[in-house]
């Protein structure tokens, strides 16, 4: 028995939009609830399926060799092609689950992975894959983010893009990418998802280099958020920057979060880091640089 027996909560995250995923790597399938989505909102499978498919693993030499179509099925929430306002249930079904593959996981546990730490706080766990800190949990956040990122788009034109911007020592410089341009079939144009060709092809080669031994590699990646609404964020715990790094750390094998400058602003002095205001030409208030990367003081 473990010492500790606390029951495994923390599936659940978002105060008003709020997200539950469900299902184990190797087990019928996974997916999500979503609960406080507006009603009257146009949502069909397909809408999903898209950004499902970007997710979708076996696309590529350079991606997990499960095969999987990830097809989503809405079984609440849609009624003639809006949503109601009720909890929206999401399901994918596994149908490459091939438990056999993960035998010696039983009798060993695996570094850096879920194995030893599940066995010691639960004193049970799912050999298989995994179960809940498989990477394969990640699809019930894509499939309620694609219905977020709808919602957004509907109410405030907001758009939310990301790519690879490093890859183990393969690095992007800084300015290579114009965010304010940067389109999502630029990013998608390559395997490794990163909008410049030529850093593109060295990440891709140095994927290859470890892949053909092994071995793998990380990497970062850079997400934009363009006509994100003023005022989203409150003081103390519930900084915007406090929830986004709530999400994002909480995705399996994240170690690492940066907003703006990140890191590289303690090389600057703070007159060298302050993003000075100005008046636009249509009388708004902007900053002339962005290192604290839209979030000032928590808002």
């Amino acid at each position: 028995y473990c010492l500790t027996e606390i029951q495994a909560a923390g599936s659940t995250f978002g105060n008003y939009f709020r997200v539950t995923t469900f299902g184990e790597s190797h087990g019928g399938g996974v997916g999500c609830i979503v609960d406080g989505c507006p009603p009257r909102i146009p949502l069909s499978e397909a809408d999903l399926q898209g950004d499902l498919d970007r997710r979708r693993p076996g696309q590529s030499r350079i991606t997990t060799p499960r095969k999987e179509t990830d097809t989503c099925r809405i079984y609440s929430g849609v009624s003639e092609g809006v949503t109601t306002g009720t909890p929206i249930h999401v399901l994918v079904p596994n149908t490459d689950q091939r438990g056999h593959d993960y035998k010696e996981m039983s009798i060993a546990y695996r570094p850096s992975h879920a194995d030893a730490t599940y066995d010691m706080k639960y004193g049970v766990r799912a050999v298989q894959g995994g179960g809940r800190s498989s990477a394969r949990e990640t699809i019930g956040r894509v499939a309620s983010g694609a219905i977020a990122k709808k919602i957004l788009k509907l109410f405030s034109g907001t758009e939310v893009l990301a790519y690879v911007s490093q890859v183990h020592q393969v690095v992007l410089p800084d300015g290579s990418v114009d965010h304010d341009t940067v389109t999502l079939d630029q990013i998608e144009s390559n395997i490794v998802r990163c909008p410049n060709p030529d850093y593109a092809e060295k990440m891709i080669a140095a994927i290859d280099a470890v892949r053909t031994r092994g071995n793998s590699i990380g990497g970062v990646v850079t997400c934009i958020v363009r006509n994100a609404p003023r005022g989203l964020g409150s003081p103390v715990f519930d900084k915007l920057e406090a929830e986004l790094a709530k999400a994002v750390m909480s995705l399996p094998a994240t170690k690492g979060f940066e907003f703006g400058s990140g890191f590289a602003g303690t090389f600057l002095t703070g007159s060298e880091h302050n993003d000075e205001f100005y008046t636009d030409e249509h009388g708004r208030v902007r900053t002339r640089t962005n290192r604290s990367g839209g979030i000032q003081v928590f808002i």
